[in-house]
């Protein structure tokens, strides 16, 4: 009897965890003629203090005011492409088709999601913007194609709400109701513990700790040479928040490619496993 394959959600933060720093320090901020990337944030953080406001409101509020006023195009299709000179890790380009491959190797069905406070339209323009099933970020609501407000913000409780719409097989944010809606565990298409989740920050943490809970498996990841970061990252392993921590190289027969390995495997012995049985049990009932 031919059973269905397991399908593995492997979920990803951006900045920081498959890019080295935050987007809108690559080309956002050459554009609106920004030479020290910390005055950019440092006037956010004092915006956020000034009217007690949300970080992630404010950063998309400030793109679109220093944006126009460096006469700066604030179309949708101009923030995609800021996003075409957004560095990314070593391996990231070539991981999405490494894990795909291994994944029908081993026989499970690979899905990959972006779930991120960054920008949505800038993610879609990086080289690896077309490799996600859905895109789980902040975005700009448009009027005449020209950015007039914030349409989605994503916080870290925003975050764990994208896991649901995961596991529940809800794509558009737009139907978010639907995550408080009843579906039997074995109706939903991706278990929780057939997740990967890949984050390097706090807004991740509720997130990592939410899927190590319920059986997934969470990275933290940190960015090479930066030994602040590995500690926090192999703090969050010592607390019990994540199952691994590894420095953010995607690269075939790196650390990460070979745990995510083993984790498929698991994933695939055990869905097995729990098919033999249910396939055993059937036999009897069936008397």
């Amino acid at each position: 009897m031919r059973t269905k394959k397991p399908t593995v959600a492997l979920i990803y933060d951006f900045d920081g965890t498959l890019s080295p720093a935050n987007m809108q320090e690559y080309d956002f901020i050459k554009a609106i003629g920004v030479k020290n990337k910390s005055a950019f944030w440092k006037e956010n953080g004092e915006l956020v203090k000034k009217h007690e406001a949300s970080n992630i409101l404010c950063y998309m509020k400030l793109m679109i005011d220093k944006a126009r006023a460096a006469k700066i195009s604030i179309k949708r299709q101009q923030f995609v492409d800021f996003g075409k000179g957004i560095e990314l890790y070593t391996g990231v380009e070539e991981w999405f088709e490494l894990v795909n491959k291994l994944g029908k190797e081993i026989g499970v069905n690979i899905e990959h999601y972006i779930n991120s406070s960054g920008l949505k339209e800038m993610i879609e323009g990086t080289k690896i913007g077309r490799k996600f099933k859905e895109i789980y970020a902040c975005s700009f609501m448009y009027e005449d194609d020209i950015a007039v407000w914030p349409a989605v913000a994503v916080d870290f409780t925003a975050k764990t709400q994208f896991l649901f719409m995961i596991n529940k097989g809800i794509a558009k944010i737009s139907e978010n109701s639907k995550v408080n809606e009843y579906k039997q565990e074995d109706e939903r298409p991706i278990p929780f513990k057939h997740m990967i989740y890949f984050g390097d920050g706090e807004t991740d943490i509720p997130c990592m700790k939410l899927i190590k809970q319920q059986g997934g498996n969470s990275i933290a990841v940190y960015k090479p040479r930066n030994q602040k970061k590995k500690a926090c990252a192999e703090k969050l392993v010592k607390d019990q928040r994540v199952n691994f921590a590894c420095m953010a190289d995607y690269s075939k027969d790196g650390e990460i490619y070979n745990i995510v390995k083993a984790i498929l495997w698991q994933i695939k012995s055990n869905t097995d496993f729990v098919n033999l049985q249910k396939q055993n049990k059937k036999r009897f009932e069936a008397k």
